[in-house]
């Protein structure tokens, strides 16, 4: 997927658009130290969520602003309200708006399995806020398979008020209860929702080491095999690396939309709780 992405807007801007952000030298796709000080834990559950928790920095997420969000135990953020579903239906389509990087039944109450944990820190010297599955259980106490994934929200308020990149990184997959999905969505309905999830998404086993679709094996807009990034931009999430220079109208979004990725959509300002 990355090569094609990068090849569609290669055609429409030139390479010489692109900036990528630089990789950090690391054994495998999860960032290490980027939670300054001891993280946040989520106690051990099934289907449980923070309360709402402050990310460090603003952001715009389809028009929602704000600087928190809820971490739920199923993998995945959200905005609103805490979200405890744990049978993805897939998230295209979702009225439920969330970032997930591993929609699914977590459950960390098998003494194997980690807890969630979470916090802030930075990443290349830009404030970020990380969301740790390092090593959790699935349900029902089960902590015989354990997966490794991660949350990465980066501020980029530097191109703009509320931009921010995010990442999902996985680092081990050994089990995909029900079909796992991973992906964001605005939360509306019908056809204002704008939503996007990685293929194999609702594909039972898909995401697995080794599977069709294993997400450690593959990547998005990096270097680094199990890492996906996107980029939220003047409150849109953009699937490939924004140019350094704007296009010319009718360049870039047209192709990308035509291949299925640059899908956008104008949605009302809405207010995240502070």
């Amino acid at each position: 997927m990355k090569s094609l992405t990068l090849t569609i807007l290669a055609l429409s801007l030139g390479t010489s658009a692109l900036t990528l952000m630089p990789q950090s030298a690391e054994a495998g796709a999860i960032r290490q130290g980027t939670i300054s000080g001891s993280p946040s834990v989520l106690p051990r559950n099934d289907d449980g969520s923070t309360g709402l928790v402050s990310i460090g920095f603003n952001i715009d997420f389809f028009g929602v602003t704000g600087n928190s969000l809820y971490v739920n135990n199923n993998g995945n953020v959200t905005f609103a309200n805490a979200f405890g579903g744990f049978t993805p239906s897939g998230i295209t389509g979702s009225t439920t708006q969330m970032i997930a990087s591993f929609w699914s039944d977590v459950d960390t109450r098998n003494p194997a399995s980690a807890e969630v944990t979470y916090g802030q820190g930075t990443v290349d010297g830009r404030s970020a806020f990380t969301v740790n599955w390092d090593n959790v259980g699935y349900y029902n106490n089960g902590g015989d398979k354990l997966n490794k994934i991660q949350l990465v929200m980066i501020d980029r308020s530097n191109t703009g008020a509320g931009n921010f990149d995010f990442e999902f990184n996985y680092d081990q997959i050994q089990w995909d209860l029900r079909g796992a999905s991973a992906g964001y969505s605005n939360g509306l309905a019908g056809e204002n929702n704008v939503s996007y999830q990685l293929l194999g998404s609702v594909v039972d086993d898909a995401f697995l080491d080794g599977g069709v679709n294993a997400l450690i094996s593959n990547s998005l807009n990096s270097g680094v095999d199990g890492r996906y990034s996107f980029f939220a931009r003047n409150g849109q999430v953009i699937i490939t690396e924004p140019p350094t220079a704007t296009p010319e109208a009718g360049t870039s979004l047209s192709l990308l939309a035509l291949a299925g990725f640059g899908l956008t959509s104008i949605a009302k300002k809405k207010k995240i709780q502070a």
